[in-house]
């Protein structure tokens, strides 16, 4: 873990809003380093009009910037980059960054790394086989299993399975997977969020949450025996709730996270209480990640109109992260 409040912005797919919006950093003077193609930044902010002088990267000084000023950490494209329009051969450079931040973070460089959005469909094209962020930076730090959660609008929700097509599903959900989930959470939620004794409210995976077997047996034959096991170890979890009365008010006051099965049934819940200001955490890294709730917006790139409320909600969450972090293990500061 850092012994720096550095953080890491990995800029994301360079024909989207990923630089948009870092260049819009140069406002709020905080202490991180923006990973972009600089002669990139450059051109995209004559595009908007914006006055933001660019400083390379000193690992020695590192001090928050006065307002219209960034700090850049120069990774080049391989082929310059035009606002809206995707160019497979930058795929790797994409990937770069991700890797220089993640490096980083692992050394000590670098507090915790907050990514912007990537296209995966252009990085699929250039030939590299790559379905997200959570899974490629599980991969390359070694992490058997990762935890997909979603901050805002007052909600927590953590995925049991992510991108996974429906029909996979329920054949994804089993007592390990479940198990090791929940560990990821309760874990980090210490470590990371400074919450003794996390409450995790868990979604049932079929209506009703199984009717009592009657609209499937997965609650009964998977769920319910990992949960007892876990409730009598300590662990402060639910049995399965059936989703559709799970986000509600009185139930939501009750936990500090909630658990669903699968990407679209407590993605939308949260996105519908706080798009555009959402963040998305890794949890179970060594290193801390938190990323934006939007994709790469092409259509926006370079026009002015893109949005930074996400990305700043995602960079105050990952500071708050290293602060926990820092205080559970006083040999980080």
């Amino acid at each position: 873990m850092a012994q720096t409040a550095l953080l890491a912005i990995a800029t994301g797919e360079p024909a989207g809003i990923g630089p948009d919006l870092c260049l819009q950093l140069a406002k709020h003077g905080q202490a991180l380093v923006v990973l972009a193609d600089k002669n990139m930044l450059q051109q995209r902010a004559a595009l908007l009009g914006l006055n933001v002088q660019l400083h390379d990267y000193d690992p020695e000084q590192i001090s928050p910037l006065p307002p219209g000023h960034l700090r850049v950490l120069h990774v080049p494209t391989a082929q310059p980059v035009q606002a809206g329009q995707l160019n497979p051969a930058n795929s790797p450079y994409v990937l770069n960054l991700l890797i220089r931040a993640m490096q980083g973070c692992q050394s000590g460089e670098f507090a915790g790394m907050v990514t912007l959005p990537v296209h995966k469909g252009i990085i699929n094209d250039a030939g590299i086989p790559f379905t997200g962020h959570t899974e490629f930076l599980a991969e390359k730090l070694h992490t058997e299993q990762v935890v997909m959660m979603l901050v805002g609008g007052g909600l927590r929700v953590a995925l049991a399975t992510t991108h996974l097509p429906v029909r996979q599903v329920a054949d994804a959900i089993t007592p390990a997977l479940l198990e090791k989930v929940l560990h990821v959470i309760q874990h980090d939620f210490m470590t990371r969020f400074g919450i003794a004794d996390p409450r995790i409210l868990v979604a049932g995976l079929n209506p009703h949450a199984g009717e009592g077997g009657y609209l499937g047996r997965e609650e009964i034959d998977i769920m319910i025996p990992v949960l007892d096991r876990l409730r009598a170890q300590g662990m402060n979890v639910s049995a399965p709730l059936p989703a559709d009365t799970l986000f509600t008010p009185q139930r939501l006051a009750q936990c500090d996270c909630v658990l669903a099965m699968y990407h679209d049934q407590g993605l939308p819940v949260l996105k519908y209480a706080s798009f555009g200001q959402g963040v998305n955490v890794t949890l179970g890294l060594p290193i801390i990640r938190t990323s934006v709730d939007h994709g790469t917006a092409l259509e926006l790139a370079g026009s002015g109109r893109a949005e930074a409320g996400s990305m700043l909600e995602a960079i105050q969450m990952a500071a708050n992260m290293a602060q926990h972090a820092r205080r559970f293990d006083p040999n980080l500061s």
